[in-house]
């Protein structure tokens, strides 16, 4: 296990080093005793006869089932992942804000999505605009339907058609979710931006910056240290819960590969699980790998000469940081 602090875990000591050791060799025979047993099973079952693995050397079940399967799962991923991230972060701050006007129904959207589970939410945005939009389309806001229909949700593949609403399979992926993910990242920005010590914020209006400036130059910044692990995670568990898409039909990875698959070939569900599940680990490893090298070189960055005046007091070393931030802004020397 490495020495070092990484974006997921801290520096373990000496003791925590010799324990993971131990523990280490312990889960290596014990996995190793499980392997052993699965592959006695599977070879007693006949599960490792060529006919159920060899669809998985061929080009054409990548080319044709796989891989757009793989390519429609990352898709969806990547557009919800950036929209979940700008959901979590203006109803994050939204229930940071001191207008209880913007801070009250920001916190009850974000709890409301949050308790919904996201199959359910998936089918919501599948079904329901189907069903009530002909009445919408009926009433005063008919207009206000077609155009957010026109000129924002289409960007997705939504269309409207005399007044209904068709969302495709995509779209009710990707709107569900947002709704749930970006609830849990906005709980995320909220915590991170509490977690900043306060002397920097009173540091930094000590200074004359505003709150917006004290928010966007002094507390997100340092907050998003604090929410990077949580950040990666989710964006993993994102990553795995496109699956849910199959329900209504999404070609996506598990889809593909788990139900088409089969059905074509020798019904080797085992083999089919095995090879998505290795898929998925790569990916969400790889996701993983680049968070932490992310992290490592935003810590480079910060690694910037000067010394804080004033470093016995922790008023006065906040009250520099702050001075370097809106200093770097705009383009003045530190001091």
């Amino acid at each position: 296990m490495s020495k070092e602090a990484t974006v997921l875990f801290d520096a373990p000591g000496p003791r925590a080093q010799a324990r993971n050791r131990v523990l280490t060799v312990v889960s290596a025979v014990v996995l190793l005793a499980i392997f052993a047993a699965l592959v006695w099973r599977f070879n007693d079952k006949g599960q490792f006869a060529g006919e159920l693995w060899n669809p998985f050397l061929k080009w054409t079940v990548w080319k044709e089932l796989i891989l757009p399967g793989l390519g429609n799962t990352l898709k969806a991923a990547a557009v919800a992942a950036v929209l979940a991230m700008l959901f979590g972060i203006v109803f994050g701050l939204g229930r940071l804000s001191d207008h209880w006007w913007i801070r009250i129904p920001a916190g009850a959207v974000v709890e409301f999505f949050r308790a919904i589970p996201l199959l359910i939410l998936i089918f919501l945005m599948f079904f329901v605009p189907n069903k009530i939009s002909p009445s919408i389309a009926d009433s005063q806001f008919g207009t206000l339907q077609r155009i957010l229909v026109d000129d924002f949700f289409s960007l997705f593949g939504v269309e409207i058609n005399a007044g209904t609403v068709i969302v495709p399979a995509f779209a009710a992926v990707v709107f569900g979710l947002v709704l749930y993910n970006g609830s849990v990242l906005a709980e995320v920005v909220r915590a991170g931006v509490l977690s900043v010590p306060k002397g920097q914020a009173e540091a930094a209006y000590s200074i004359g910056l505003r709150k917006n400036g004290v928010m966007r130059l002094v507390l997100l910044p340092q907050a998003i240290r604090v929410m990077m692990p949580a950040i990666v995670s989710q964006i993993v568990v994102l990553l795995k819960d496109t699956a849910l898409g199959f329900i209504i039909a999404y070609s996506e990875l598990l889809n593909a590969g788990f139900n088409l698959i089969p059905a074509n070939y020798h019904n080797n569900k085992i083999q089919a699980g095995i090879v998505i599940a290795i898929i998925y680990i790569a990916i969400n490893m790889a996701v993983s790998r680049f968070a932490t090298w992310l992290e490592s070189r935003g810590r480079r960055n910060r690694k910037t000469g000067g010394t804080t005046l004033g470093a016995g007091t922790p008023g006065a070393a906040a009250e520099m940081s702050v001075k370097n931030v809106t200093a770097g802004e705009m383009g003045a020397p530190g001091l």
